[in-house]
């Protein structure tokens, strides 16, 4: 709905904007006159710790490694900051995340790797609700992965984190970078179980190749990384790359290939 200047609003809508303004941002907007302390203190509350809840649920390690001052800080700038773009309570982690993105503003205690943490905890929600597995193509799940054309599930993603985002915990935050970018894939299995699995930058170069190039086979995408790598011995990594490939079918990572 187009923003109506307020000189054109009936008062009603005037009373609104002072309600949820106020219960947006009540150290900054005033508390409706007509409406008493006690009365706007339920409704601050119910607000702000349903989203908030929500939001320490959707990323818990974040929440945990994050002292309660400089959460709530962030948390309730989201909530004075942000306008959401959903109605649906489990997006609202994913509008969190888009926020924090676009955030400029630094808290002293606020770690390198924030943004990523909260990435990787928000994949895993975002796996779960999925159902871009809803319509795939024909496929035959039990084509040979290495001289056909495997499909990569619509349910795994390969991440590539500056930190090692998997093992961020309270008793072990990383200052610097790893010396080599944390490749992972995060998938969602046959059980529909949401798992995360450490890969090297081969497996994922192989898995990035496969998703550029939709009609490449098993054996063509493990070709180019024998030459990407110079390798003196090329039927080696054809052999593990055959390998790999049925490893990645066996997790549905790979759910079979392409008619």
């Amino acid at each position: 709905m187009p923003n109506v200047p307020q000189a054109e609003r009936p008062a009603f809508q005037d009373a609104q904007h002072a309600f949820t303004a106020h219960l947006r941002d009540p150290h900054s907007q005033p508390r409706p006159a007509d409406v008493e302390e006690r009365r706007m203190a339920i409704y601050r509350d119910l607000f702000y710790n349903n989203i908030e809840g929500f939001i320490a649920s959707s990323f818990p390690v974040l929440r945990a490694i994050t002292p309660d001052d400089a959460w709530h800080r962030r948390v309730r700038r989201f909530f004075a900051e942000h306008r959401c773009q959903t109605p649906y309570f489990a997006e609202i982690a994913e509008e969190f995340l888009a926020w924090l993105n676009r955030d400029d503003s630094t808290d002293a205690g606020d770690p390198p790797f924030l943004r990523e943490l909260a990435h990787y905890e928000w994949v895993e929600l975002a796996l779960q609700v999925s159902d871009a597995d809803a319509q795939t193509p024909a496929l035959d799940r039990n084509g040979d992965v290495y001289t056909g054309i495997p499909v990569i599930s619509p349910l795994a993603w390969p991440l590539a984190y500056a930190y090692p985002v998997h093992r961020i915990g309270v008793d072990f935050q990383p200052q610097e970078p790893g010396p080599q970018p944390t490749c992972l894939v995060v998938y969602r299995d046959r059980s529909d179980t949401v798992r995360f699995l450490e890969i090297n930058a081969v497996t994922y170069r192989l898995l990035e190749l496969l998703q550029e190039d939709p009609q490449a086979s098993g054996r063509d995408a493990v070709t180019r990384i024998a030459a990407e790598l110079q390798h003196p011995q090329p039927e080696t990594v054809m052999t593990h790359g055959r390998s790999l490939l049925a490893e990645l079918r066996e997790r549905n990572v790979i759910v079979g290939t392409r008619n």
